[in-house]
């Protein structure tokens, strides 16, 4: 499984319109087969930053930035970026998510 996470700077009079900006990328990516998960969270620090949370399959990746959707966020979102997106891309992931010892319940 290939794990990424990608901070979004979006620029302040978009950062409210985000999710919907984002929408349809994120409901075609949703569908794609061998995804995994594609989940925004907004910073609690920054309200003009969102971060990306995604997998997919290993060999689904390709797939994914090969897409005609992919191609039309490329041409788009940026516009509403205030700058280039970080990322980190891990492979070799685990299938299941683990449950973090630290913070048992109940």
């Amino acid at each position: 499984m290939i794990l990424i996470v990608v901070k979004w700077q979006i620029k302040p009079e978009y950062a409210d319109q985000w999710p919907q900006l984002s929408r349809e990328f994120t409901e075609a990516t949703r569908a794609e087969p061998g995804n995994k998960f594609f989940d925004w969270s907004r910073s609690l620090e920054d309200p003009n930053e969102y971060v990306l949370v995604e997998a997919f399959d290993d060999d689904a990746a390709e797939a994914h930035v090969t897409s005609e959707h992919f191609a039309k966020a490329q041409a788009e979102l940026p516009k509403y970026a205030a700058k280039t997106p970080q990322v980190r891309n891990i492979q070799g992931q685990p299938e299941a998510w683990d449950q973090l010892g630290e913070f048992t319940v109940g």
